[in-house]
This record gives structure tokens, C-alpha cells and sequence, in this order.
């Protein structure tokens, strides 16, 4: 049984070896079944699907190794699902259209696959799943299961052009390929510096599909200059928050002070429903009754700093009370102020400046507007054989593991109809 385990182990790692070498375009047929461009989670998950049908699967991957925001994310461990993924989670233009996939491919199908791999792994927090170890151990389970379904991955293989005649034609600087179905599987914006593009847009675009403008999701907030010069001193303090803007989103997280704005899961989440403009209501002691505090001291010598400094940060309570209400003695104050006080408490205003960018953000906001595909199949409706998967696709999970598992549901549930 050990020596199984260890050939296992071997075959694993050459998998993922001899899927990432360059192959030189004489070797395989140029013709396919399917061809997927993009080598990323929906992109390999929708192979796997295929190729186990039999399909001749070929995926493009423009970038010189495949899996690339895989490889990075959370923290370098992959939190590749959340167990309580509903479609609530998600953003979209039409919120009905990710139902039919999340329905029936869901966190529980991956783990079974990540336990078939033998894949330690653990729950951080609120259902977010993570390996133990790396995630280059999703992206080798990946490999691994395309090279048992017979499916062939070319990288760094830019694709130059797209056309449809009886079959698509796409052509690359490593040779010009046909298939009966295509698959874009490109992503979205975030984080050019791990080779996003627009490409899967202008894809959508050329093909009479509709785009919803892409904005940064799960994205650091900026503040204005003059925000920055009063909070600046506090970057690297962390405070556990109730946070929500005028869009009606709710979450309670911890909020992270920066060097140019804020971060933290709780402004992670909220960017997302968040529009350039709009003020952010925060909630600085979420669960408890400021009120009800403030009035039970009220006869103290203790400073209102002092007795904040017990529920908040010490370096963000001196910092808010220099701000908005300068300490003293709790006596000192009326129970008209104590009650204005506890308001500001429960109600901080804050006005971001902007996000910090694609460059920052975890994911792509919009995409290729749902109208215009099948929620059954992710098909396109009005070309026959065209699918669009993934990030490239307007729904926008959550923070905490839902994004993965869109591609992980899209790609599912397209590899059953390529």
C-alpha cells in the first residue's frame, strides 16, 4: 500500500512536470473536440469534465505555467471552497443565473476530489476551506486529473485569433487549431502582473455578447490625503467592525488600516457593492451596546480613551477620540454627549477616495453579461458550440472561497456539453 502511495505521488508530480513543457505543435492533431483557452481553475476543471466524456480536449494557457492565481491565493495555501457556498454569495447583474451550476456542482463534490487526492486540509473560519500545505497541490490534482482524461496542454501559447466558419478556428503562435466547441475560460482583470487581460471581453464582444462593465472586487480602499494624514499613524492596526454602505450589503469582519486606505475582509466584501462617492457606515463595536457602556462609567474618573482602549485597539481608540471626541473624565461628559458619542461609535462615516486598482483586487467584478448565455450549459445562445466560464462570466463570489467555486461549478457543468 505504501509503495502505491508513493508511485502515486511520482506519477503526480510528472504530471504536472510534462504538462507544463513546451510541445512542439508536430506531436498531436491539430483538430479537437474542445479547445479552452485558459489554463486556470474553471479552465482545467471544464477539461476534466470533457475529456472524461471522451472529448479531444487541447487547453491554451498564454502564461508560461498553468494555474498562476491558484498558485497564489490565500496566501499560498488555496481556500479552493467554502461549505456554505448558496448563491447569495454572489454578485450578478441577473442574481437567479448561477443557481443551476452551484446546484449541481457543489463543495462538497471538491472535496471529495481533493480527499481522492489524499490533500490535507482544514476550515479556517466561517467555512472557508484551505489545504495544509500548498496550493500547488490543487494545481498538480488538476494536472493530474487532465492527464488521466487524455487532455493536452500547450502554455505559453498566445492565441492571435478567434473565427467561425462549420468549426472554430483559433490561431496561435504555435499553431493554428479547429474544434467543434470553444471554451473561453480567460479570467478577468485583476492582478495584470499574473497576465490578465481583456482578452475573453473582446472575445465576447466579437461574438455579439454584451459586456457588463468589469470594475475591482475584493479590493483595499484609498482614502483622500487628508484622511490619510488622520489615520495614517494607525496603519497595521486591525479592528473587528460591522460594516455597510447604501447598497443595503451587510458584514462583520475586521478592518485593516493601511498606508493608503483600508483593507481587511471587511473591505474586502463590501468594495464589491461599493460605488465611487458612497460612504461607508461602520459599526466600531458590533455586538455590544456603546450606549449602555458609556452610561454604566459614568460616574468613573477613567477617560473615555481608557475605557474604549477595553474593546478597541488602544492606538485606534486614542487616535478616534482625538478625532471625533476629545477624552476626559466619563463624569465630565452629559448623557446627551455619552449618547452622541455611543451613535458615532455604532455609526463611523467613512468616504473612500477610489480601490486600489486591478492590480490589488482578488477578482473582476462584471463580465460577460449572463443575458446572453444558458445558465444550464454556459453556452453562448446565439453561437451554437461557444461557452464562456469563470471570472470572464459576470457572477462575483464573496470573499472566503466562493470565487473558486463558481469555476470549480461553471467549468463542471460546461464540460458536460462541449
Amino acid at each position: 500500500m505504501q509503495l502505491a502511495f508513493y508511485s502515486a505521488c511520482i506519477i503526480h508530480h510528472l504530471s504536472f512536470i510534462l504538462s507544463n513543457l513546451p510541445i512542439h505543435v508536430n506531436y498531436f492533431s491539430m483538430k479537437k473536440d474542445v479547445i479552452i483557452i485558459g489554463a486556470g481553475a474553471a479552465g482545467l476543471m471544464c477539461a476534466i469534465e470533457a475529456g472524461k466524456r471522451g472529448r479531444a480536449v487541447l487547453v491554451v494557457e498564454h502564461a508560461d505555467r498553468v494555474g498562476k492565481k491558484i498558485a497564489i491565493s490565500g496566501g499560498g495555501r488555496c481556500n479552493f471552497t467554502n461549505l456554505y457556498t448558496t448563491p447569495q454569495n454572489f454578485l450578478s447583474a441577473n442574481p437567479h443565473f448561477a443557481k443551476s451550476a452551484l446546484a449541481r456542482y457543489t463543495p462538497a463534490d471538491f472535496i471529495a476530489l481533493v480527499e481522492k487526492h489524499r490533500i490535507r486540509y482544514h476550515e479556517k473560519k466561517l467555512g472557508q476551506l484551505f489545504c495544509d500545505e500548498s496550493s500547488r497541490l490543487i494545481i498538480e490534482m488538476l494536472l493530474s486529473e487532465c492527464l488521466d482524461a487524455g487532455v493536452e496542454i500547450r502554455t505559453s501559447c498566445e492565441v492571435l485569433g478567434v473565427r467561425r466558419e462549420s468549426a472554430f478556428t483559433v490561431e496561435t503562435n504555435r499553431g493554428t487549431f479547429e474544434s467543434e466547441s470553444l471554451v473561453v475560460a480567460t479570467g478577468g482583470l485583476s492582478i495584470p502582473k499574473l497576465g490578465a487581460t481583456d482578452f475573453g471581453y473582446r472575445l465576447a464582444r466579437q461574438f455579439g455578447l454584451k459586456i457588463v462593465a468589469p470594475a475591482p472586487a475584493l479590493v483595499p480602499l484609498t482614502l483622500s490625503p487628508r484622511d490619510l494624514k488622520s489615520f495614517g499613524p494607525l496603519s497595521g492596526v486591525s479592528v473587528s467592525t460591522r460594516i455597510s454602505c447604501c447598497g443595503g450589503a451587510e458584514f462583520v469582519e475586521n478592518l485593516l488600516v493601511t498606508h493608503r486606505g483600508l483593507s481587511g475582509p471587511a473591505i474586502l466584501q463590501i468594495s464589491s457593492y461599493w460605488s465611487r462617492g458612497e460612504t461607508l457606515a461602520i459599526d466600531l463595536m458590533p455586538g455590544l451596546d456603546a450606549s449602555g457602556l458609556l452610561a454604566a462609567k459614568r460616574e468613573s474618573k477613567a477617560e473615555l480613551a481608557t475605557l474604549l482602549g477595553f474593546h478597541l485597539p488602544k492606538r485606534f481608540a486614542q487616535r478616534w477620540c482625538e478625532l471625533y471626541a476629545p477624552t476626559r473624565p466619563l463624569r465630565s461628559y452629559a448623557e446627551t454627549e455619552l449618547r452622541t458619542i455611543a451613535r458615532a461609535l455604532h455609526g463611523w462615516e467613512v468616504a473612500p477616495a477610489g480601490t486600489e486598482g486591478f492590480q490589488k483586487a482578488e477578482v473582476t467584478k462584471g463580465g460577460v453579461d449572463t443575458d446572453g448565455l444558458s445558465s444550464k450549459t454556459l453556452e453562448a445562445r446565439d453561437v451554437p458550440g461557444l461557452f464562456f466560464i469563470g471570472e470572464v462570466v459576470d457572477v462575483t463570489g464573496h470573499l472566503g472561497g466562493f470565487n473558486f467555486q463558481w469555476a470549480w461549478a461553471s467549468g463542471y457543468v460546461a464540460g458536460q456539453f462541449v
